[in-house]
């Protein structure tokens, strides 16, 4: 399916149009309609001469609502733009036109209407100042069709016209990636709830799928899907289609939202553009200018830092960061338009090549080099340079933040790490990660720097936690995971479930140590039932407690293992023998007291080898 937008100057008979085309009235609000006049966009559909049905988008021409004009263009896959004969070129034409340009969007045409107004030689001149107005512009080489939208003169070839058009235009393609929808309507509907519309990019969206609402987080799950009127379980990308959420009130998704499942994007605050300034801009674009970005149905203020000029004048290019007053969802690749507020005119527009850039240094001839390589586009350098960031990503995250389909980065990680380029952590696992391979060397040496370190402060503990070790390398838990797998496989690391230590490692007391420790194992075996706490330092103690030299069974009862090991048979035998066990059981038979029994006592409790009852215990 496509989608046909229309463009141009108000009351040059857009919506007229698309109702003679599709027999569907755009005006959907009794305000537009009473006033003759499109404020909001509008939708229809019709099915063309070859049998493709085919999407119109209706957007309002005044200039009072450019910004609703801009919702709705971001989706287009060819543009209609409508010139009034008796009319011919308009301030809102011209503009309409330089978005279509800076959106380059390289198909469409152009549509007389009116064409009974005005004679031949009228039309003729309209023609030439309308092809002169294309030349150099996305749509330079679009045909020129006239039309009578009242008498119907002309519609045919239209029909035809826009067949030929949409021959020449690419299809979507079907699997690229995860759905997107940029919402550009949201309501509610008696008996549905909350209903979303907005044209479906990148990958097919299913009924039952959950969402995340951006940039607010929230989710929310395809209760139902439409597209033009009609149920469907699937949508495809460049489907109008319209969603009902379940689990979320529509207050809480309105124009400007975008819908994605949960993790696939993140919002941002700042953006890398290269930025193209309109020829006819009222002025140039000075360092930190305060402008208006608008990116498929989203608005949002931000200031521009210049990175390779000290302004951009008319006509100019150049590279950009945007810094933005509010979070959005986007994507690499993704056009964009930027607008001055006051007065309102559209002065550039730009290619996003990082949607999660770090804060640039202006003329900075590396930061530079880096936006060249993202805005070719190339692949194997998109993945690099999505883990130039540093840190360990899954696949998913690495989609993301290189802007290509996740099916894709098996190969070219593949090509990375024969290059040498890459290293894949935890390959063999269901949650591989990547990294490059300077990163990875980096992250090495800050692991063993850290164990170092632990290891000289406390030389008697096997290791350092893990969590206290995630916090030090600033890692998630997964990756965390995948990078531990990685070092022990290179034999830099040991570890277990709660610590990690460096290979070769072997915590051992020194001199005063040892005979600290053989003087407490002396003194317990001379009274094992009724033994004396062990007179250690905390971390003598702990490495003596690892190393199963002493059983702790209350913050200052302690047993040796054997003796332990003989008093926990005798409760058990004991209670098999007679039912239960008293505390005066223990003390008595082992000539011990009542601290000592009572400690073992609630020790076995905790472990649910007894259980309490009165004042005896009984086996679990």
């Amino acid at each position: 399916m496509y989608i046909i937008g229309t463009a141009g100057h108000v009351d040059h008979g857009k919506s007229t149009l698309v109702k003679s085309l599709t027999g569907i009235d755009p005006d959907r609000w009794a305000e537009e309609q009473r006033r003759e006049m499109t404020i909001d966009l509008g939708f229809a559909w019709f099915t063309l001469p070859s049998g493709r049905l085919v999407s119109l988008v209706d957007v309002p021409g005044h200039e009072r609502f450019i910004k609703n004009m801009l919702a709705g263009v971001g989706g287009f896959d060819a543009a209609m733009l409508v010139v009034a004969a008796d009319e011919a070129v308009m301030p809102q034409t011209i503009e309409h036109l330089a978005i279509l340009d800076l959106l380059e969007v390289r198909h469409g045409l152009v549509v007389l209407t009116k064409a009974d107004l005005v004679d031949a030689p009228w039309l003729d001149l309209v023609r030439e100042e309308v092809s002169e107005r294309l030349r150099g512009t996305s749509l330079a080489h679009a045909p020129l069709v006239a039309v009578s939208a009242r008498s119907g003169a002309g519609l045919n070839e239209l029909r035809q016209t826009l067949d030929a058009v949409l021959d020449a235009t690419p299809a979507r393609s079907h699997a690229r990636g995860h759905p997107r929808l940029p919402v550009d309507r949201a309501f509610t509907m008696g008996g549905f709830g909350t209903v979303v519309t907005g044209t479906l990019l990148d990958g097919p969206l299913a009924l039952g799928a959950e969402l995340e609402i951006l940039p607010v987080g929230r989710k929310a799950r395809v209760r139902g899907l439409q597209i033009h009127g009609q149920k469907t379980e699937v949508a495809l990308p460049g489907n109008r289609v319209a969603v009902n959420l379940a689990g979320i009130h529509h207050s809480e998704v309105g124009r400007g939202a975008v819908l994605a499942p949960p993790g696939a994007l993140r919002p941002t605050h700042m953006l890398d553009l290269h930025l193209r300034v309109l020829a006819d801009a009222p002025a140039p674009i000075l360092q930190n200018s305060a402008l208006d970005l608008f990116s498929g149905a989203s608005e949002v203020p931000c200031r521009v830092t210049l990175l390779d000029a000290e302004q951009l004048d008319p006509g100019a290019q150049g590279w950009v960061q945007l810094r933005l007053a509010a979070p959005i969802a986007l994507r690499r690749g993704d056009r964009c338009i930027l607008r001055v507020a006051s007065p309102s005119r559209t002065v550039a527009g730009g290619l996003v090549v990082d949607t999660h850039p770090a804060r640039h240094r202006r003329f900075r001839a590396d930061v530079l080099a880096q936006l060249e390589t993202l805005a070719r586009g190339e692949p194997a350098d998109l993945l690099l340079q999505a883990l130039a960031c540093g840190m360990p990503q899954t696949y998913a995250e690495a989609a993301t933040r290189s802007g290509l389909p996740e099916a894709e980065l098996g190969p070219l990680a593949a090509q990375g790490v024969a290059a040498g380029q890459i290293v894949l952590l935890n390959s063999q696992s269901n949650d591989p990660h990547m990294i490059s391979t300077g990163a990875w060397e980096q992250l090495c040496t800050q692991l063993q720097e850290h164990l170092r370190a632990h290891h000289q402060r406390f030389p008697l503990r096997r290791g350092i936690p893990r969590e206290e070790l995630r916090q030090k390398l600033q890692l998630n838990p997964r990756s965390l995971s995948a990078v531990l797998h990685q070092a022990a496989q290179q034999a830099l690391i040991a570890t277990n479930e709660t610590s990690v230590w460096l290979q070769g490692h072997n915590p051992h007391p020194d001199a005063a140590g040892q005979h600290a420790l053989a003087a407490a194992l002396e003194a317990m075996a001379r009274s094992p039932y009724s033994p004396p706490a062990p007179k250690l330092d905390g971390e003598l103690l702990a490495w003596a407690l690892e190393q199963h030299l002493f059983v702790r069974v209350a913050p200052e009862v302690f047993f040796l293992p054997a003796t332990y090991a003989e008093l926990v048979a005798w409760v058990r035998q004991t209670i098999i023998n007679q039912g239960s066990i008293s505390l005066g059981n223990i003390r008595d038979h082992f000539g011990s007291s009542r601290k000592y029994a009572l400690a073992l006592l609630e020790h076995l409790d905790e472990r649910k080898i007894t259980r309490r009852e009165g004042e005896a215990r009984v086996l679990v």
